[in-house]
């Protein structure tokens, strides 16, 4: 049985990494991974020709999270991920907690606001209806923690562990709305934490953590739920081809292992770019501040003095 429409799954050899990475394009992620480029491209380039500067860091990071979107989908892991539960968990952590990160650091939004033409006075085009979504109530209600954070977690728990999962996995179709799935969620969850534009939810940096790890745990514990698990718990994987000589629960296990991990890895690199960006912000306001204080002669700080002066006139 064809799960994936690009490859059998049902005589793969045994896993090894090379064979993972072997091409193997799913038709719908290739197209949409080409378009991602050519339009960031674009973009970029129209900055470029009216003489405006693109942080080069931004384009590598858009451009290497579109690129890992290809490693686990245009690639033979995408066959081997319909049969094994290890090298489909290495997917959906790539997806939805990998490829994320990196394309909020690219800061799409932005680069679409900058590089996109107003349409002029009583009309709208894509600029415009592109402002008027992340005005909209509904980008202020799916970007909400007290939506984000539950969606992050039910993806996994509602997912995993109802019988929704075998039926997506069960169709070409399915199996690509699934992977889109858990690479909106993870969009829509990382966004307000840590990406770059400009949305309706911006808490303080501090908030920002604790959104961060409000989630995480639940990530943990659904990999050690799978690593303790004393029996296969999804049907899709209980009876792995033969011709791949693994045993369901161990791969089952593995699948734990890679999830309770992945929930270590970008918490890091989140807290990192967090701390960056929280820098550099209180390096902005430093230099607004110190900018007014040469417009005004500094007279925040003469108001100060005075006041001392005051205080010290009046203790004599």
């Amino acid at each position: 049985m064809d799960h994936s429409g690009h490859g059998t799954t049902m005589d793969l050899p045994p896993f090894t990494l090379g064979r993972g990475l072997e091409w193997s394009a799913d038709p719908f992620f290739l197209v949409a991974c080409l378009l991602g480029l050519a339009l960031y491209g674009w973009g970029v380039a129209r900055l470029v020709r009216r003489g405006d500067a693109w942080p080069t860091g931004r384009t590598v990071a858009f451009a290497v999270g579109v690129l890992t979107i290809a490693l686990v989908m245009c690639t033979r892991l995408n066959d081997y991920g319909m049969v094994m539960f290890s090298v489909h968990m290495v997917q959906h952590m790539v997806i939805s907690m990998v490829s994320p990160i990196l394309i909020l650091l690219g800061a799409p939004i932005t680069l679409a606001l900058r590089a996109l033409p107003t349409a002029g006075r009583g009309r709208k085009g894509p600029r415009e209806v592109l402002l008027m979504l992340l005005h909209s109530r509904y980008m202020r209600i799916v970007t909400h923690p007290a939506f984000t954070i539950p969606l992050f977690i039910a993806s996994l728990y509602a997912l995993y562990f109802t019988p929704l999962f075998d039926f997506l996995m069960g169709s070409r179709p399915g199996h690509i709305a699934m992977m889109v799935h858990f690479l909106a969620v993870g969009l829509v969850f990382f966004w307000p934490i840590m990406g770059v534009d400009p949305g309706p939810h911006r808490p303080g940096h501090l908030m920002r953590m604790l959104e961060l790890f409000a989630g995480m745990p639940f990530h943990a514990f659904f990999g050690i739920a799978l690593m303790m698990a004393t029996a296969p718990m999804v049907e899709t994987f209980k009876n792995p081809p033969a011709s791949l000589g693994i045993d369901a629960l161990s791969d089952q296990n593995a699948a734990g292992g890679i999830a309770w991990a992945f929930s270590e890895v970008p918490s890091v690199l989140v807290l990192l770019a967090l701390l960056f960006q929280w820098y550099a912000s209180d390096q902005r306001q430093a230099k607004r501040t110190d900018r007014a204080a040469d417009r005004d002669g500094d007279k925040e700080l003469e108001a100060y003095n005075a006041y001392l002066a005051s205080l010290n006139a009046r203790g004599r």
